[in-house]
């Protein structure tokens, strides 16, 4: 279903796919917008046991574009770093596809919104406590059910991570 990946020698491993997953804050999340146009939106996010949440108003664009479920993909880029001189990045990134589904379950909601605090504000408790019981009512929150992620890298990144090994 998903095609490999045309620079094979270019491929990060699931691990440090998901390593870059969990280690950043923001990413774009993609998905069928309005008259079949792609609407992709930056985001913030936390990344758990194979899911990527995030939240977000429960009306808007995003939200019509999720409905009731739908197809979409995420990217994160870890490292983008110009190189002038070769007229090119040096890049990391990851991609994931899934499918996004609104959370309903209450508890698992708030969990969710918790972890998410958690991430931007470590170890302020009063403060996350604080932030989800005021936007309890308004914030919708969502999972991407990853069917597929891949991880890539400039081959530049790729020797030099394999210098560092030897």
């Amino acid at each position: 279903m998903f095609p490999n990946m045309r620079r094979f020698k270019q491929e990060l491993s699931q691990e440090d796919t998901i390593r870059i997953l969990q280690e950043n804050s923001y990413g774009v999340l993609a998905l069928e917008g309005d008259d079949g146009y792609p609407y992709a939106v930056p985001l913030g996010y936390h990344y758990a046991d194979g899911h990527i949440y995030f939240h977000g108003a429960k009306q808007g664009h995003k939200m019509t574009a999720i409905g009731t479920g739908c197809k979409a993909s995420f990217c994160v880029v870890a490292q983008d770093k110009v190189v002038p001189s070769e007229f090119t990045t040096y890049f990391i990134s990851a991609i994931a596809f899934g499918k996004v589904s609104i959370v309903e379950d209450e508890s698992k909601k708030r969990a969710i919104l918790e972890m998410i605090a958690e991430k931007y504000a470590p170890g302020d408790v009063a403060g996350r406590e604080h932030e989800i019981s005021k936007a309890w009512k308004a914030v919708c929150v969502f999972q991407l059910e990853l069917e597929h992620m891949t991880g890539k890298a400039a081959m530049q990144v790729i020797r030099e991570k394999k210098n560092q090994e030897k």
